[in-house]
């Protein structure tokens, strides 16, 4: 919606290429973009506006996921939620799981300066949950998140889910069909 105001198009494979990074970093990576870094604080405002606003009209959890947090958290496993998102998406999608009590620790985009395949999120994420990187498994749908929990020294489970393939994720140690 933003993009196209600004009298930009963006493909499914364009968006699918910048899932894991901040929107700030996706707008000022824009081909021909010129703006400030006022400009693109507004633009991402707008953005995780609109976006949050298709979610909770439209928000529908992954297959399985209820049961896979279940699982994970019967069996000891301390859960963290890493993401590039807005604080505000973040805790819209928790409190539509029904999730937002259930992590150790939740780090978003606003805690990080750099966006997915940097592994500063799940570094952080590990940090805030008393645990060292290589004792963490990344569960993730996009592969600059696989490259990112990688680069962070975790394990992989590549996730396919609407919109990635199998190809996508291969990267992962391990690949997830739903």
């Amino acid at each position: 919606v933003v993009a196209a105001e600004e009298g930009r198009t963006i493909t499914e494979e364009e968006f699918a290429a910048t899932f894991g990074r901040t929107s700030r970093e996706i707008i000022a990576a824009w081909p021909n973009a010129h703006y400030t870094q006022q400009q693109i604080a507004e633009l991402d405002r707008r953005k995780e506006a609109a976006f949050r606003e298709i979610l909770d009209r439209n928000f529908t959890p992954m297959p399985g996921v209820h049961e896979m947090l279940e699982g994970l958290a019967r069996a000891g496993f301390r859960l963290a939620v890493g993401s590039s998102g807005p604080p505000e998406n973040v805790a819209l999608v928790l409190r539509r799981l029904g999730w937002a009590d259930r992590f150790s620790a939740v780090v978003d985009g606003m805690d990080v300066r750099r966006g997915k395949p940097d592994p500063e999120v799940f570094l952080l994420a590990a940090q805030r949950a008393g645990l060292e990187p290589n004792r963490c498994v990344v569960v993730e749908d996009a592969p600059l998140g696989v490259e990112a929990a990688h680069r962070a020294g975790m394990k992989a489970i590549g996730l396919v889910s609407t919109g990635r393939t199998a190809d996508q994720v291969a990267a992962a140690d391990l690949v997830v069909r739903r």
